[in-house]
């Protein structure tokens, strides 16, 4: 709501104005009132103030003093004049100094809302402007492409959240649009030919920035019809969401593969998944890409396609995997592997497929538990390794021996209390903030009792669950105040918070001002220590 200041010397008539006009239903507030124009001022100085309405014939400082004021000190205050004389005088300085309507006393409850309607109106359509004008910067900075690139990867790996919350979060990052459209996602990495008891000193591992910007480039060319995004867990490759598409598909891995040729001296080893639609599907989508990328190329494209009616391992299956080895339990992790091998033999893609997909979650466990795999334990690296597990004896030895890894790394944080799972929890934390998390969630995700896991992770990290979540998502909007003139409603979404309101009342108890009063003081801060020449 917009607040006014009604500044007259008459109590009754300060009174009478605050009866003329439904006021909130306006979408005004009356802030404050004032005597003189002295006082008005001084409330000026220490509130944020949209609208003035003032009377001109007052004592101490008179109306048309107050007006230059104004003018000179507070030039985008909307000023509404009211005044019993018909004084050309008066009329000329509500002119000079921008006044937006200029009504004699007494005034009519018809006049007064129409004048304040109009200066509303005029003020919804700044706002807008300024609004279009954050965002148009917000888009246009590297911290809102690295936002934009890590809801992707959300999308893709983790248990989404309510589907509403998702759609408003993809709506700041332009993409609420892609979960009506038909997708395909496509892995792309580069090749490398020598065998891997003999690696080359051009090996694609060390090329990943100009692979990185090549893709980027080319994916650019392409922008509203494809994204681009990295996932931490497998640093050398590149994916693609594209909207379905054969022509658009063939032109741009064509462009991919002539400038990564061109440009780098590499073959490109793409993958290509089921296409898909909506958001609760991108996992699949993802999923079925990398599974792609692991198949055989065909020779004359260059590209593998997961092939169709073959769906993964069920995502509950993955979450009994994934419970039985973060619990330690390899003997029932070995028999169920072996269970699932065993179903696919007759289908050698299939049969990969699941060794692959195997693969992931057990990286995915590494990666969270900040245990580093060596080269020959990466299939992302060495894709055609999984093509020589052809069996299920020679399969299971290699997916228990990350298992088994993953294991003496989990004995050895049990005796020191569990603290790199804690460390995971936080690095979680940090890198989720903006999302719907809570203990219980968390706690189910590294296998604990919620009750056991908060009290383990107060003692750890000093401050309890919510605390360090709050304060996670502090630091980030305190960051945005001071980096971006995005409104408070779009930065508490972007920070997890539930809704602005919230968000102010929590940032003024955690540091004594308002957020619109910090980012005011950051920005004196700045102009004062960047002085005007």
């Amino acid at each position: 709501m917009y607040r006014v200041l009604i500044v007259d010397d008459e109590p009754e008539i300060r009174q009478g104005l605050q009866l003329k006009v439904d006021w909130e239903g306006l979408g005004l507030l009356i802030a404050a009132e004032a005597s003189n124009g002295v006082e008005a001022m001084e409330i000026l100085t220490g509130e944020a103030i949209d609208i003035v309405i003032t009377d001109m014939n007052m004592p101490v400082m008179d109306g048309m003093t107050f007006l230059d004021a104004c003018h000179d000190q507070y030039p985008s205050l909307r000023l509404i004049v009211i005044t019993g004389y018909e004084d050309f005088q008066y009329a000329k300085a509500a002119v000079k100094n921008h006044a937006r309507d200029y009504l004699l006393k007494p005034v009519a409850r018809d006049e007064l809302t129409m004048a304040l309607t109009n200066v509303k109106q005029e003020l919804d359509k700044e706002r807008r402007s300024q609004d279009q004008a954050a965002m148009t910067e917000w888009r246009l900075s590297q911290y809102y492409a690295k936002m934009k690139e890590h809801f992707i990867v959300h999308l893709v790996k983790e248990e989404l959240e309510r589907i509403s919350v998702v759609k408003d979060r993809a709506r700041l990052f332009e993409l609420d649009v892609w979960d009506d459209r038909k997708v395909r996602f496509m892995t792309a990495g580069l090749k490398d030919a020598a065998a891997p008891e003999h690696p080359s000193e051009r090996s694609p591992d060390k090329f990943r920035l100009p692979f990185d910007i090549i893709s980027r480039e080319c994916a650019d060319k392409h922008r509203g019809f494809i994204q681009v995004f990295r996932d931490a867990n497998y640093p050398g490759l590149m994916h693609f969401v594209m909207l379905e598409n054969e022509a658009l598909e063939r032109e741009f891995t064509g462009a991919l593969h002539q400038n990564v040729k061109t440009f780098m001296g590499f073959e490109l080893r793409v993958g290509i998944g089921q296409a898909v639609t909506g958001f609760v599907q991108w996992k699949e989508g993802y999923i079925t890409a990398l599974l792609a990328w692991n198949l055989p190329n065909d020779r004359e494209t260059g590209k593998s396609r997961t092939p169709a009616g073959q769906a993964a391992l069920p995502e509950d299956t993955i979450k009994v995997l994934r419970r039985y080895l973060t619990r330690g339990e390899l003997s029932k992790f070995s028999e169920a592997i072996r269970h699932e091998l065993r179903g696919t033999i007759g289908s050698q893609p299939r049969f990969v497929k699941v060794i692959f997909q195997l693969y992931l979650m057990l990286e995915s466990v590494a990666h969270e538990q900040h245990i580093a795999l060596d080269s020959r334990e990466q299939l992302w690296l060495r894709p055609e390794m999984s093509l020589s597990l052809d069996t299920v004896e020679k399969a299971e030895p290699f997916l228990m021996r990350l298992a088994a890894k993953i294991e003496r790394k989990r004995e050895i944080d049990s005796g020191e209390g569990d603290p790199s799972l804690i460390e995971a929890a936080q690095h979680f934390i940090d890198e989720n903030y903006m999302y719907d998390l809570n203990l219980t969630m968390i706690s189910e995700k590294f296998n604990y009792n919620s009750s056991y896991f908060s009290e383990m992770f107060k003692a750890k990290v000093g401050k309890t669950f919510i605390q360090y979540l709050t304060e996670a998502r502090m630091n980030q909007a305190v960051r945005m105040l001071r980096t971006t003139t995005l409104s408070l409603w779009d930065i508490a979404e972007l920070t997890g918070f539930s809704n602005a309101s919230y968000f102010s009342s929590k940032f003024k108890r955690m540091h004594g001002l308002t957020p619109s009063e910090y980012r005011q003081q950051s920005s004196e801060k700045i102009d004062s220590e960047h002085p005007k020449k």
